[in-house]
């Protein structure tokens, strides 16, 4: 079995982030345009506006976590949003998504946050599994709401 490797990723990284992030698109029924998909990941890269990991399975990119930093102010402290999480079908149970999570816990930790923050749709068992599995609490007392400008 081929070994499994987390690292952080670069604008060197992008090539082989795009096809992983036009699968996460796609998953989520959003349109896939290469030109913007390019644009955008390069721009949070350049800009620090984010951190990545990708996970590779031997020589191939499977997976990619993407975390934006925050703020909690109820903990008066730095926050993450881990807003994307992402590994193609085929690798799926190699342990890429378990791995990538942990990768996001360890920046979190490193970087002194008080917490971490995602949501996922409420029928994506298998990720609210993983979330689950990890120690992830659901959180019922707090709604979410959304804007569409």
């Amino acid at each position: 079995m081929a070994p499994l490797d987390i690292a952080r990723a670069g604008t060197d990284d992008l090539a082989e982030w795009m096809p992983l992030f036009a699968g996460y698109l796609r998953f989520y029924g959003k349109p896939v345009d290469e030109a913007r998909i390019a644009a955008f990941l390069r721009e949070r890269l350049a800009r620090g506006d984010s951190a990545v990991f990708l996970a590779r399975h031997g020589a191939a990119a499977v997976g990619f976590v993407q975390l934006y930093p925050c703020f909690a102010s109820l903990s008066l402290a730095r926050s993450w949003i881990l807003n994307d999480l992402f590994v193609q079908p085929q690798a799926r149970g190699v342990g890429a998504g378990r791995a990538l999570m942990l990768a996001a816990h360890t920046l979190a930790r490193d970087t002194g946050a008080a917490e971490l923050f995602l949501q996922t749709a409420g029928d994506n068992t298998t990720a609210r599994k993983l979330y689950e599995g990890l120690g992830w609490k659901r959180d019922d007392a707090f709604l979410v709401y959304t804007l569409d400008p």
